[in-house]
Protein backbone atom coordinates (compact mmCIF):
# COMPACT_ATOMS: atom_id res chain seq x y z
CA UNK A 1 0.00 0.00 0.00
CA UNK A 2 1.24 3.45 -0.84
CA UNK A 3 -0.02 6.57 0.88
CA UNK A 4 -0.48 9.82 -0.98
CA UNK A 5 1.96 12.70 -0.76
CA UNK A 6 -0.78 14.74 0.93
CA UNK A 7 -1.11 12.21 3.77
CA UNK A 8 2.66 12.06 4.19
CA UNK A 9 2.78 15.84 4.48
CA UNK A 10 -0.17 15.86 6.89
CA UNK A 11 1.52 13.48 9.30
CA UNK A 12 4.84 15.38 9.18
CA UNK A 13 2.98 18.64 9.76
CA UNK A 14 1.06 17.25 12.73
CA UNK A 15 4.23 15.76 14.23
CA UNK A 16 5.96 19.14 13.92
CA UNK A 17 3.05 20.88 15.64
CA UNK A 18 3.04 18.24 18.39
CA UNK A 19 6.78 18.69 18.88
CA UNK A 20 6.21 22.44 19.37
CA UNK A 21 2.94 22.32 21.30
CA UNK A 22 4.05 25.24 23.48
CA UNK A 23 3.87 27.81 20.65
CA UNK A 24 2.44 28.70 17.25
CA UNK A 25 4.51 27.33 14.38
CA UNK A 26 4.77 28.87 10.94
CA UNK A 27 4.34 27.41 7.50
CA UNK A 28 7.82 28.62 6.51
CA UNK A 29 9.60 26.87 9.38
CA UNK A 30 7.73 23.61 8.77
CA UNK A 31 8.47 23.76 5.04
CA UNK A 32 12.17 24.26 5.66
CA UNK A 33 12.56 21.75 8.48
CA UNK A 34 10.43 19.01 6.91
CA UNK A 35 11.52 19.58 3.29
CA UNK A 36 8.02 20.36 2.01
CA UNK A 37 6.96 22.80 -0.68
CA UNK A 38 5.13 25.76 0.88
CA UNK A 39 2.43 25.46 -1.78
CA UNK A 40 1.70 21.83 -0.94
CA UNK A 41 1.95 22.60 2.74
CA UNK A 42 -0.60 25.44 2.48
CA UNK A 43 -3.13 23.07 0.92
CA UNK A 44 -2.65 20.49 3.66
CA UNK A 45 -2.81 23.14 6.40
CA UNK A 46 -6.12 24.32 5.00
CA UNK A 47 -7.48 20.76 4.82
CA UNK A 48 -6.35 19.84 8.36
CA UNK A 49 -7.77 23.04 9.81
CA UNK A 50 -11.13 22.38 8.13
CA UNK A 51 -11.08 18.85 9.56
CA UNK A 52 -10.42 20.16 13.07
CA UNK A 53 -6.85 18.92 13.51
CA UNK A 54 -5.22 22.37 13.33
CA UNK A 55 -6.04 25.79 14.73
CA UNK A 56 -4.70 28.63 12.61
CA UNK A 57 -4.13 32.27 13.38
CA UNK A 58 -3.56 34.85 10.63
CA UNK A 59 -1.42 37.94 10.82
CA UNK A 60 2.12 38.97 11.55
CA UNK A 61 2.29 36.92 14.73
CA UNK A 62 0.17 34.13 13.26
CA UNK A 63 0.83 30.49 12.80
CA UNK A 64 -0.78 27.22 13.72
CA UNK A 65 -1.06 24.71 16.50
CA UNK A 66 -2.89 21.49 17.16
CA UNK A 67 -6.63 22.00 17.64
CA UNK A 68 -6.77 18.87 19.84
CA UNK A 69 -4.37 17.30 22.27
CA UNK A 70 -1.86 15.00 20.58
CA UNK A 71 -3.17 12.11 22.68
CA UNK A 72 -6.60 12.57 21.05
CA UNK A 73 -5.37 12.44 17.45
CA UNK A 74 -5.38 8.89 16.08
CA UNK A 75 -3.16 8.32 13.06
CA UNK A 76 -5.74 5.98 11.49
CA UNK A 77 -8.27 8.82 11.55
CA UNK A 78 -5.78 11.20 9.94
CA UNK A 79 -5.07 8.71 7.16
CA UNK A 80 -8.78 8.06 6.54
CA UNK A 81 -9.68 11.74 6.60
CA UNK A 82 -6.85 12.91 4.34
CA UNK A 83 -6.93 9.96 1.95
CA UNK A 84 -10.71 10.23 1.70
CA UNK A 85 -12.37 7.60 -0.43
CA UNK A 86 -9.46 7.03 -2.79
CA UNK A 87 -9.73 3.46 -4.03
CA UNK A 88 -6.70 1.29 -3.29
CA UNK A 89 -6.98 -0.43 -6.65
CA UNK A 90 -9.05 0.11 -9.79
CA UNK A 91 -11.63 -2.53 -8.91
CA UNK A 92 -12.60 -0.60 -5.77
CA UNK A 93 -13.66 2.35 -7.92
CA UNK A 94 -17.23 2.08 -9.13
CA UNK A 95 -17.04 4.61 -11.95
CA UNK A 96 -13.53 4.02 -13.32
CA UNK A 97 -13.34 0.25 -13.01
CA UNK A 98 -12.47 -1.36 -16.35
CA UNK A 99 -11.24 -4.67 -14.95
CA UNK A 100 -13.13 -7.58 -16.54
CA UNK A 101 -12.26 -9.90 -13.61
CA UNK A 102 -14.00 -7.91 -10.87
CA UNK A 103 -17.03 -10.20 -10.48
CA UNK A 104 -14.90 -13.34 -10.01
CA UNK A 105 -11.73 -11.94 -8.44
CA UNK A 106 -10.91 -13.02 -4.91
CA UNK A 107 -8.02 -10.60 -4.67
CA UNK A 108 -10.46 -7.72 -4.15
CA UNK A 109 -11.69 -9.29 -0.91
CA UNK A 110 -8.14 -9.96 0.26
CA UNK A 111 -7.13 -6.36 -0.47
CA UNK A 112 -10.19 -5.01 1.35
CA UNK A 113 -9.27 -7.13 4.39
CA UNK A 114 -5.67 -5.91 4.20
CA UNK A 115 -6.81 -2.28 4.09
CA UNK A 116 -9.00 -2.84 7.17
CA UNK A 117 -6.04 -4.37 9.02
CA UNK A 118 -3.79 -1.49 7.92
CA UNK A 119 -6.17 1.15 9.27
CA UNK A 120 -6.86 -0.86 12.42
CA UNK A 121 -3.14 -0.92 13.23
CA UNK A 122 -2.94 2.85 12.69
CA UNK A 123 -5.95 3.36 14.98
CA UNK A 124 -3.78 2.10 17.85
CA UNK A 125 -1.27 4.92 17.31
CA UNK A 126 -1.78 8.42 18.69
CA UNK A 127 0.11 11.46 17.47
CA UNK A 128 1.51 11.76 20.98
CA UNK A 129 3.03 8.27 20.78
CA UNK A 130 4.97 9.33 17.68
CA UNK A 131 6.65 12.28 19.38
CA UNK A 132 6.66 11.56 23.13
CA UNK A 133 10.16 10.67 24.36
CA UNK A 134 11.36 10.47 20.74
CA UNK A 135 14.54 12.47 21.30
CA UNK A 136 15.94 11.81 17.82
CA UNK A 137 12.75 13.11 16.21
CA UNK A 138 12.65 16.16 18.47
CA UNK A 139 16.23 16.99 17.49
CA UNK A 140 15.32 16.74 13.80
CA UNK A 141 12.22 18.88 14.20
CA UNK A 142 14.04 21.91 15.57
CA UNK A 143 13.62 25.04 13.47
CA UNK A 144 16.47 25.26 10.98
CA UNK A 145 17.03 28.96 11.60
CA UNK A 146 17.99 28.27 15.22
CA UNK A 147 21.13 26.50 14.07
CA UNK A 148 20.34 23.38 16.06
CA UNK A 149 20.51 20.98 13.16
Amino acid sequence: MRITKRTNIAVRLLMYCAAHADRLVTKAEIAECCNISENHLAQVINQLSQMGYLATQRGRNGGMSLAKRATEIRIGDVFRDVEGNLPMVECFADADNTCPLTDACRLKVALADAAKAFYASLDDISLDSLVCDNHDLMRLLQPVSCGTR
